[in-house]
């Protein structure tokens, strides 16, 4: 089938994510899953973003992109290179705009680096909490990044801690409190290792309600102490249970594609003696379930 046609078919797949005109970023086209091996497509409010495996866009795939009238930019999938996507083709965007998940506003920026603001992957687990965090309940949102997770638990009235390295990203996080109408006053946000953080929490008597812990595969901290998911998500589990109240959840995740989830699953009872479900990625995503998804309870003691 031509690209077009496979492009075409696939926004036809995918068009009840649109219907209520509540969401309008998502993954439009997902490699092999949609016909094409090593091309994604992602719908980023009115534009798209093409992502390549290879340097080199085949001239039929960069005209097929093209015909759809969109601002299309592109950016090659490399663990090494973090650079910005670059235009393919439609008007130039230089600055931030507004994608729609779920009725809510995120600020996406194609000039901030290699991710643009929204991982939309995570799109029916943020749901799922929007629905699950009740008001006044404490969320405590580690790895922040743009703080999407603090987003859906703030407006839902739940009081959050929004924690990453990164403080223009705790600032990023901010500005989506704001397009939401939530007052960052209300929340809280701290700077710095998700791991001294749980700690000092711990060593404080701190307790939080619901914890989302979604790493990146690999890490150092600043004392060189290396992270690893496939064999360091038990500590990070135990750490958290430290600081989880007794009907509390967590909302473990990897998108570490070498660790299968019976070895993630390993990992967490690992952790903490809990009860767990898991769920699968959005229907969009029909190539590689890639992203381990895991809500997880601690058991009560007996005796």
């Amino acid at each position: 089938m031509h690209v077009i046609n496979l492009i075409q078919k696939a926004l036809n797949q995918r068009a009840f994510l649109t219907e209520d005109q509540k969401t309008n970023s998502f993954r439009l086209f997902d490699g092999e899953g949609d016909g094409i091996s090593d091309i994604y497509i992602d719908q980023l409010g009115d534009n798209w973003l093409l992502s390549t495996t290879e340097g080199i866009i085949p001239e039929e795939l960069k005209e097929a992109v093209g015909s759809f009238g969109k601002t299309v930019y592109w950016k090659k999938l490399d663990q090494y290179e973090k650079e910005s996507p670059t235009l393919l083709c439609g008007a130039p965007v230089h600055e931030p705009f507004i994608g729609l998940e779920n009725g809510l506003e995120y600020e996406l920026s194609f000039s901030s680096g290699y991710s643009q603001g929204l991982f939309l992957d995570q799109r029916e687990n943020r749901a799922r909490i929007q629905e699950l965090v009740q008001p006044e309940q404490r969320i405590l949102n580690t790895f922040a990044y743009t703080g999407a997770f603090s987003v859906v638990a703030a407006s839902a009235g739940g009081i959050t801690t929004t924690l990453d390295l990164s403080q223009p990203y705790l600032d990023w996080t901010k500005r989506n409190m704001s397009l939401n109408a939530i007052d960052e006053n209300t929340q809280f946000f701290c700077k710095g290792d998700t791991f001294h953080w749980l700690a000092r929490f711990a060593k404080s008597g701190k307790k939080f309600h619901g914890i989302i812990l979604d790493p990146p595969t690999f890490s150092r901290d600043t004392k060189g102490k290396v992270f690893r998911v496939e064999k360091d998500y038990h500590r990070l589990i135990k750490l958290a249970s430290s600081v989880l109240e007794d009907e509390g959840w967590i909302l473990a995740c990897s998108n570490c594609r070498k660790m299968p989830h019976w070895q993630f699953e390993e990992q967490i009872q690992k952790g903490m003696d809990a009860t767990f479900i898991s769920y699968d990625m959005p229907a969009e995503y029909t190539g590689e379930k890639y992203l381990k998804i895991y809500f997880i309870r601690p058991n009560k003691n007996k005796g």
